[in-house]
């Protein structure tokens, strides 16, 4: 079954950190950008990260900027977000997708071939 994964999330003070994963199952993620996303109560969904599949260079939201490093472990299979000093509007659901581009412009607008389930974050004290 052709799937992501996500895992990692939960309840964490403001100032925490968390390491976020997205392990795929049934295809290779060596030759797809992959996409961080998140989505609040009430609010629509914004892009938060992209690491592409040309060079693993990076883009972030300027909200996280600073803050937020996606990486890729190809021998596992996985993209990791690594979320350092959260604050409360860090909050939502994050979610990774996989598309088949080669660079990360555009990748907030752009169509994904696989997306996950999502996994909750809440940032609260």
């Amino acid at each position: 079954q052709l799937q992501l994964v996500e895992s990692g999330g939960g309840l964490v003070q403001p100032g925490g950190s968390l390491r976020l994963s997205c392990a795929a199952s049934g295809f290779t993620l060596d030759y797809y950008a992959i996409g961080w996303f998140r989505q609040a109560p009430g609010k629509e969904r914004e892009g938060v990260s992209c690491i592409s599949s040309e060079d693993d260079s990076t883009v972030y939201a300027d909200s996280v900027k600073g803050r937020f490093t996606i990486a890729r472990d190809n021998a596992k299979n996985t993209v990791y977000l690594q979320m350092n000093s959260l604050k409360p509007e860090d909050t939502g659901v994050y979610l990774c997708a996989a598309g088949q581009y080669s660079d990360c412009s555009g990748y907030r607008d752009m169509g994904y071939d696989y997306w996950g389930q999502g996994t909750p974050v809440t940032v609260s004290s």
